[in-house]
């Protein structure tokens, strides 16, 4: 540990954790409130799907942003200003009498989400070294899990015993006593700069290059993959993108350095969680409801399944930090996660395809979670450490804009392919039961409500039912195939960076052997 004393490491592990848990637990425990919300606000479902995307939008596009703030701010002003934005958007949350009002708020909230990520991690390299960072780190990854899986547990019994807004209060509560304890960490050291020092222009062609790409993404299926709007999206994306790149290499302080990307082993560690984001993160959000959908397991017992993805990210990022912490190679744990991820992610499409018992799939789900527990926490401290202390915020900010927008992208891409899937069978398979229209079916079964659309009376029941759940059995077994060959993509530049990095040590050494010599 640095200079930092105890009584202050105390006060920095418990406002950056508490934020941390906080933050992705809102994440996953907002989606099941919708419904209830819809009731209390009058309100369709489809229009309170912003109060999800909306956040994850915002959240992953200011990260960046927020890095670079912080390196002229300071971490711990930033940390603040952050907290304190999703402590005011969590109270407006749970005081919005519409939807749109709701959405903004959300919206709101993921500007101060991005905030708390990019900025804590970057509090831990500056407060902690050697074993203390590991294990700061350890915790980091071990309390956003926790949040993740218990989201949808705690934001239940509020929903049970108060209402909606409950959840929100809560989260705005913590946030408060997050602000309450961080006036009482030690400031770090800034390096004195002013906002001039922040590229504004670089910023907004960043942030509405990340825009559209997920309004494109999330709107494929309902606004039609070759509409001129989505075409016009993606076209407005890569041209933004093209514009923030040219951008960084003339800006006097350009948002991201390109020394960052230069950094093979900072650039292969920040690879592994998109490969989590394409296995793990899509299932924690989608896989509930074939299990309620596919399989008819209630809600109780689809929960209790989850836990076999889920439960073992509690565990495996403190495993991981103890391996490390007494030498094992950070490349061979990244490689052990990767490889888990991408076989438990294999198995379970082997699963699913071939009915296989629920033991495989949760065997399956086992693998998942221990990979993405092994990379948790512990990709942060190591990527963060391999940069200079000057560009560490900027870092985190680059590290969590990796790990949330291809989360993002991720649950976008699950969402619309699955539907483009199921809309493309639905009349083909259907055609002699379809009495409403198509929408309604592909809806359905998308969502996994495959008994909404039963009809009353039918002697052939059973019979729609399974050629409902084999539409979407097939789309689902599509889609992971697609979701795994782009983690096998991420999976094989994360090898190829490492073992680049770790090539060019090993040169470097043998040149400086003989240059002894």
């Amino acid at each position: 540990m640095s200079d930092t004393k105890q009584p202050s490491a105390f006060l920095i592990l418990f406002a950056v954790l508490l934020a941390v848990f906080v933050v992705p637990s809102s994440i996953s425990g907002t989606a099941i409130a919708l419904p209830y919300i819809s009731e209390d606000i009058q309100s369709d479902l489809a229009s309170l799907q912003w109060v999800v995307n909306a956040f994850n939008l915002t959240f992953a596009c200011f990260t960046l942003i927020w890095g670079k703030i912080s390196d002229v701010w300071g971490k711990k002003r930033s940390f603040f200003i952050g907290a304190f934005i999703y402590t005011l958007a969590s109270a407006g949350s749970a005081l919005s009498t519409d939807a749109l009002m709701l959405d903004i708020f959300r919206a709101l909230a993921g500007v101060g989400g991005a905030a708390i990520f990019a900025c804590g991690s970057a509090i831990f390299i500056h407060a902690f070294e050697g074993d203390a960072r590991t294990k700061a780190f350890a915790l980091f990854g071990t309390t956003a899990g926790l949040g993740i899986t218990l989201g949808p547990t705690i934001s239940g019994i509020l929903l049970d015993s108060i209402g909606w807004q409950a959840i929100f209060f809560m989260h705005a509560a913590a946030l408060f006593l997050v602000l309450i304890v961080s006036v009482k960490i030690p400031a770090d050291q800034t390096q004195g700069g002013s906002f001039a020092q922040i590229d504004l222009i670089g910023s907004f062609l960043f942030i509405s290059s990340m825009f559209l790409l997920m309004l494109a993404l999330s709107k494929g299926y309902d606004w039609g993959w070759r509409s001129q709007s989505i075409i016009l999206s993606f076209a407005g994306s890569a041209a933004c993108f093209l514009g923030f790149i040219l951008r960084i290499r003339i800006a006097t302080f350009p948002v991201l350095s390109l020394e960052l990307i230069k950094n093979h082993k900072f650039l292969g560690l920040i690879l592994v969680p998109v490969v989590a984001s394409f296995t793990f993160v899509t299932l924690l959000t989608y896989f509930p409801t074939f299990l309620t959908g596919s399989m008819q397991f209630t809600a109780s017992k689809a929960g209790l399944i989850m836990l076999f993805l889920t439960a073992p990210v509690l565990v495996f990022p403190l495993l991981a930090g103890k391996l490390s912490a007494k030498g094992v190679s950070t490349n061979l744990l990244m490689y052990l996660s990767i490889i888990s991820m991408l076989i438990g992610a294999v198995a379970l499409i082997f699963a699913v395809q071939n009915h296989i018992s629920i033991i495989t799939i949760a065997f399956a789900l086992i693998l998942i979670g221990i990979g993405m527990g092994m990379s948790a926490g512990l990709v942060d401290g190591q990527a963060l450490s391999s940069v200079n202390e000057s560009d560490v915020g900027m870092a985190a900010g680059l590290l969590n804009t990796f790990r949330l927008g291809s989360e993002a992208i991720g649950v976008a891409i699950y969402g619309s392919l699955l539907s483009s899937l199921v809309s493309n069978m639905v009349p083909i398979q259907l055609k002699e039961h379809i009495v409403l229209n198509t929408d309604s079916w592909v809806n359905a079964i998308s969502s996994g409500n495959f008994m909404s659309m039963l009809p009353q009376g039918k002697t052939d029941q059973a019979g729609i039912f399974e050629t409902m759940s084999s539409i979407y059995n097939s789309a689902f077994v599509t889609t992971n195939i697609a979701l795994t060959g782009m983690a096998l993509i991420a999976s094989i530049l994360v090898v190829f960076l490492l073992s680049k990095e770790r090539r060019e040590k090993k040169k470097q050494a043998i040149q400086e052997k003989a240059y002894n010599l």
